[in-house]
């Protein structure tokens, strides 16, 4: 049994399509990520799911039932917005309190839910609170605490940390994987955001123009993307744009744009003649003296310090610059040098070459 199940789910505004032949499955309890850039169709998919939107074909279930006949406010679904929606006027308790006297439950337990339910986002004894008095996470806290007093089948949240600054972002990132472990309810998250989707998630999909590119987990997309939109879009890399002159097996040979050649490994239906474009992680890459095909030359054009995830930023004679992780080396780098990088084969993937 799925908690959340789409099948062929379509959106159409008049010629418009915003979310097209949509399906996926999400197993009960589980942290499933919608990722996309703006536009790409998720919160539509996820308005849909919530009821305020009807599809123009397809079916949602939830626990198995179609909910397409089902209004929003008789599905057992709760959603968590960027800008949380607590009621200014209302306590804490209040406000958590809201959803259990709209059901009509017995006003003597409604304490009670609300005390149990603080107690579970580590927040007890708040109730009296004014909202003004909570900090960002504690508000984030006070949102998912409102809408799981309610027990619902899946919790959606539409990009709730955007509003965050740096910090408590990466810090709420952390706090929300365990909350959603806390309270064993599927969460569907909705982002652009590729850290939050890739730290949190069980699965994560990831969407373009109305569509799924891939389904898998954080590891299967950065590691194994199954088109160029998925390669560049998840994670950092290099895009080296150019055509195919040779393929031996996996491999193919790449003509660059920028001048050069480079082999890597195919990871479509690409044939000799097509453009494509070569994407490289920057981990994948090494500083060297090596001169083939899995070798590019330039200068040091920045060093970007950022802990363990420092980068050099090398430019190439055509001007392309090409990101590098840093690593130890006998002689300090500085910025002008000359220097090479070179990868593995297969660490390089190579994929039709996209719209522009």
């Amino acid at each position: 049994m799925y908690d959340l199940s789409c099948a062929g789910v379509t959106k159409k505004f008049g010629p418009f399509t915003a979310v097209s032949d949509v399906s996926l499955n999400i197993p009960s309890g589980s942290f499933f990520s919608i990722l996309g850039p703006s536009g790409c169709g998720k919160t539509t998919l996820m308005r849909m799911i919530a009821g305020f939107e009807t599809p123009s074909s397809g079916d949602i279930r939830i626990k198995g039932e179609s909910v397409l006949s089902i209004p929003p406010n008789r599905r057992n679904v709760k959603m968590v917005f960027q800008n949380l929606a607590l009621f200014p006027m209302m306590s804490v308790g209040e406000n958590i309190a809201y959803g259990l006297r709209c059901r009509g439950d017995v006003r003597s337990e409604i304490a009670g839910k609300v005390a149990r339910v603080l107690d579970r986002v580590s927040m007890p004894g708040v109730e009296d609170k004014q909202i003004d008095q909570l900090s960002g996470g504690q508000k984030q806290r006070i949102a998912i605490a409102r809408c799981m007093v309610l027990e619902p089948d899946v919790l959606l949240l539409d990009e709730p940390l955007g509003a965050l600054d740096l910090k408590l972002r990466e810090h709420m990132k952390i706090e929300l994987k365990q909350l959603q472990h806390r309270f064993a309810t599927t969460f569907l998250y909705i982002t652009h955001d590729q850290s939050e989707a890739l730290v949190m998630s069980d699965q994560v999909a990831v969407m373009n123009a109305g569509r799924f590119e891939q389904i898998g987990t954080p590891k299967e997309l950065y590691r194994g993307p199954v088109s160029g939109f998925v390669a560049g879009f998840v994670g950092d890399a290099t895009c080296l744009p150019g055509t195919i002159t040779d393929i031996r097996g996996q491999q193919a040979r790449v003509a660059l744009d920028s001048g050069g050649q480079v082999i890597g490994c195919l990871c479509d239906e690409s044939g000799t003649g097509d453009a494509v474009e070569v994407f490289l992680r920057p981990e994948a890459m090494q500083i060297c003296s090596g001169n083939d095909d899995t070798t590019l030359r330039g200068r040091v054009d920045s060093l970007l310090f950022n802990g363990a995830n420092s980068r050099v930023l090398m430019r190439m004679g055509s001007g392309q610059i090409i990101e590098v992780a840093e690593t130890a080396q006998a002689d300090p780098l500085t910025e002008g040098a000359q220097i090479a990088v070179s990868w593995r084969p297969e660490q390089a993937r190579i994929f039709a070459r996209r719209a522009e």
